[in-house]
């Protein structure tokens, strides 16, 4: 299994592409496809069919996948930032290599 720098619940910020400079939390993580979810990033419109959740069916608005290499960390200041890991105590943690601070 790969791992990745980003998970569930991270703050992100878009550094290619069409939604380049928007910010979100990381929805999903698609290891398999080396792709995230990020809210409110990549809005497309998808077509459905009447159904118990939308019973109107019609046009509706979600979040598609980017890829990975296409997303940083945001820091405590808000901006771009790498993913460094670091031993305390008996800890592996997550630091932002910017701010040195930890990453909850």
């Amino acid at each position: 299994m790969k791992k990745f720098h980003i998970k569930k619940g991270d703050t992100v910020i878009v550094n290619a592409g069409n939604d380049k400079g928007k910010t979100g939390k990381v929805l999903e993580v698609l290891r398999d496809k080396d792709r995230v979810i990020v809210e409110g990033v990549n809005m497309v419109s998808k077509h459905t069919k009447p159904n118990p959740k939308a019973p109107q069916g019609g046009i509706i608005k979600q979040e598609a996948a980017i890829h990975i290499s296409n997303v940083n960390l945001v820091d405590a200041a808000g901006k771009a930032t790498k993913v460094g890991y670091r031993m305390e105590g008996e800890k592996k943690v997550r630091y932002a290599k910017t701010t040195g601070e930890e990453i909850k």
